[in-house]
């Protein structure tokens, strides 16, 4: 089906992307946008299992961060500010579930 090669496409050009863009922590991608670099990782394993393929969150994690999770944070996370933090705890904000 041609969409679902376009969206595999669009995909793999979003991962890629955030891999390229270190520089975008994780918490600003939730403040902002409601997902994250694990949230596309649980999205993909409960994907791969709803299709019989058993992942765990550490395989997931690795294929979106492009290295495995714990170098990402040591290479690339920096603390996040308070002001980061109080957003994200924000009560208001929809929830992503």
């Amino acid at each position: 089906m041609q969409q679902e090669r376009y969206e595999a496409a669009a995909f793999r050009r979003l991962l890629k992307h955030l891999q390229t863009r270190t520089d975008v922590q994780n918490i600003d991608l939730m403040n902002l946008a409601g997902f994250c670099r694990n949230c596309l990782a649980d999205w993909y394993r409960e994907a791969a299992s709803d299709d019989g393929l058993p992942m765990d969150k550490q395989t997931a994690r690795t294929l979106i961060y492009g290295m495995p999770p714990e170098e990402w944070k040591q290479r690339y996370q920096r603390p996040a500010t308070a002001e980061a933090l109080a957003q994200f705890k924000d009560p208001s904000k929809p929830s992503t579930e």
